[in-house]
């Protein structure tokens, strides 16, 4: 993997590193790469690619797969939203269709305006 193509820089894993799961004082087994992982997320989320198609250098893909479930069911990822949105980066920005909405009429759906050339009579 190319760690220079990575989105966390060293000074934010520093400030975010406490949020995850999975920290060498807690009981159990924890996961071998944190940070690995959240850069297969990001690289997923950027891609739109399915997660079978997750690069081999992230680790296998259904693991990566089981594990961001599992964060999503308990609510890590709020919490690391909660943490960097008071610190907005607007290296990214990220617009879809989502973001905004336009009136049907407005997309040429049937009863749109119509625009004549000036001076046109409208037909009887």
């Amino acid at each position: 993997m190319d760690a220079s193509r990575f989105v966390v820089s060293d000074g934010m894993w520093s400030r975010l590193e406490g949020i995850f799961p999975g920290k060498a004082v807690d009981r159990g087994v924890t996961a071998a790469d944190t940070r690995l992982f959240l850069e297969a997320v990001f690289w997923r989320v950027r891609t739109g690619s399915p997660w079978r198609d997750l690069p081999t250098g992230f680790g296998n893909w259904n693991s990566v797969f089981r594990r961001f479930r599992r964060w999503a069911r308990d609510g890590v990822f709020d919490r690391l939203f909660e943490a960097v949105s008071g610190d907005p980066d607007m290296e990214y920005a990220l617009i879809d269709g989502t973001v905004g909405s336009v009136h049907q009429k407005a997309t040429g759906a049937k009863g749109a305006l119509k625009i004549r050339p000036s001076g046109a009579r409208k037909a009887d």
